[in-house]
């Protein structure tokens, strides 16, 4: 077996981490009461914090095909999570925002994900919590630089 090399054991164990969370998110996702996708969670989630924003806007932020953000805003708006109004000086475009149903959707997706980090640091001091944070600000800032 080749020796490990410093860092593996510290990089696969953030992967495990971000694995687990990411699970728990979307099984809460999944096993919610509208059964979002991921994507359709970030679609509304963007339209929440930038309301009457468009899909040019949305597509521009993610960088996603804008035909698969279509679909994503179709779904969303047929399931009356989306609202859309026609702008003003372009009667073409659509101003998209959240509607009541879809608010509240993201309130309760906001709750499970503050239960679900809760989780994660359970057990940890104020102390171990900062120390944390900054050993992983200091493996952010470490692959910011040039390889």
């Amino acid at each position: 077996m080749p020796p490990v090399a410093p860092g593996d054991d510290v990089v696969e164990l953030v992967h495990t981490v971000m694995h687990q969370l990411r699970s728990l998110q979307y099984q809460a996702l999944r096993d919610g009461p509208l059964s979002l996708t991921h994507m359709e969670s970030k679609v509304l989630g963007f339209f929440g914090r930038q309301p009457g924003a468009t899909q040019s806007d949305l597509a521009l932020h993610s960088g996603r095909d804008k035909a698969q953000l279509a679909r994503l805003i179709k779904g969303l708006r047929e399931r009356g999570l989306l609202g859309a109004v026609p702008d003003e000086a372009d009667r073409r475009q659509l101003r998209l925002a959240p509607t009541a149903d879809g608010l509240s959707l993201l309130k309760a997706l906001q709750r499970q994900t503050r239960h679900v980090h809760a989780q994660a640091v359970a057990g940890l001091s104020r102390d171990e919590r900062e120390q944390l944070l900054a050993l992983l600000q200091r493996l952010r800032d470490n692959l910011s630089g040039p390889i």
